[in-house]
């Protein structure tokens, strides 16, 4: 239920960041998404996406707005988080969460707003603000993810074996000898499978090696191939990735690079992790050279994280910035 107004105001002053509203929104399809507010009623429109997919928001993405200058709706995507039906795949793609997003919109009264997001949040975003230009008025991107299966595939076979070649190898292990000439692939098949036997180990394999992957200075640079197959909660993101990439992100070839040109206008700014070895600085290039209206702004010592050393700073000052060429 949202809050009145003077709950609402009550709450924002004893914590900046705590949720103007707060409500289970149905889109439709038997989905109902967590929908909340965050900063000033009446501050510049923005909207958060998160990663994965499959994560969900966290209290800590409210403080990536000013809430002094921004009223930001951040959501937890069909089937993830707090939304319901919990780690449901049913109508759950691309297009479901463009249009979830234009029923958020049209629920706030916003006519346009900046999209934020990483990783797979900035795949969203550049996907919705491809197919709805005229309400977006800022973009804020980190980790430039293109939605490919080319991308995820360089990430988890050749790349895993140039920089962590011992993980490779444990990576290749959990796989019958015949499925490991196409691992992704096959991962794919097996973390889909309905049987917990089958899909039990290559979520927590997919889940572990992704981790490493993702931080400049991971703490595991190894499998701890006992243990995967001790029952117990699994990570949601293997399921919801494995959905959306064995279907090439429900995109058509290269769809996010060849409809850029529909992105002229709207500013733009990427933050990149210098050594981010799931969406590396070229894919960043590549977006920035066909999109002229946006910049790239590298931190150096940096992965994938949000969390890695200087990454979160320049995510909160790229959506200040934003927002400053937004409210002009």
């Amino acid at each position: 239920m949202v809050p009145d107004a003077d709950a609402a105001a009550s709450a924002k002053r004893a914590d900046p960041f705590a949720p103007l509203t707060s409500e289970m929104l149905d889109v439709g399809d038997g989905h109902e998404l967590h929908v909340e507010s965050v900063g000033r009623a009446g501050g510049i429109p923005a909207i958060y996406l998160h990663g994965g997919p499959g994560s969900g928001c966290q209290p800590d993405h409210r403080r990536l707005f000013d809430p002094e200058r921004f009223h930001a709706v951040l959501f937890d995507q069909r089937g993830c988080g707090r939304s319901r039906p919990k780690g449901s795949r049913e109508h759950n793609t691309t297009q479901h969460l463009i249009a979830d997003m234009e029923k958020i919109r049209a629920r706030f009264g916003f006519d346009r707003w900046i999209v934020v997001g990483g990783s797979w949040g900035a795949t969203l975003a550049l996907a919705y603000a491809q197919a709805h230009p005229e309400h977006v008025s800022g973009i804020a991107l980190r980790a430039t993810f293109l939605g490919t299966r080319a991308e995820v595939e360089t990430a988890f076979t050749s790349r895993l074996a140039q920089f962590y070649p011992a993980l490779h190898q444990d990576f290749l292990s959990v796989l019958p000898e015949e499925e490991r000439a196409r691992p992704v692939e096959a991962y794919y098949r097996r973390i889909l499978d309905a049987d917990p036997a089958v899909h039990g180990g290559a979520a927590r394999a997919w889940h572990d090696v992704e981790r490493t992957l993702s931080e400049h200075k991971p703490a595991k640079t190894r499998l701890d191939l006992a243990s995967l197959n001790v029952w117990r909660t699994l990570p949601a993101t293997p399921f919801m990735e494995a959905h959306y990439f064995a279907h090439d992100s429900f995109m058509t070839e290269h769809q996010l690079l060849r409809n850029a040109g529909r992105l002229a206008g709207i500013p733009g700014i990427i933050v990149q992790g210098r050594y981010d070895l799931l969406c590396p600085p070229e894919t960043s290039q590549a977006l920035a050279k066909a999109w002229p209206d946006s910049e790239i702004r590298i931190v150096e010592e940096a992965g994938h994280s949000l969390y890695d050393a200087g990454v979160r700073d320049a995510v909160m000052k790229s959506i200040a910035d934003i927002g400053s060429k937004a409210a002009r």
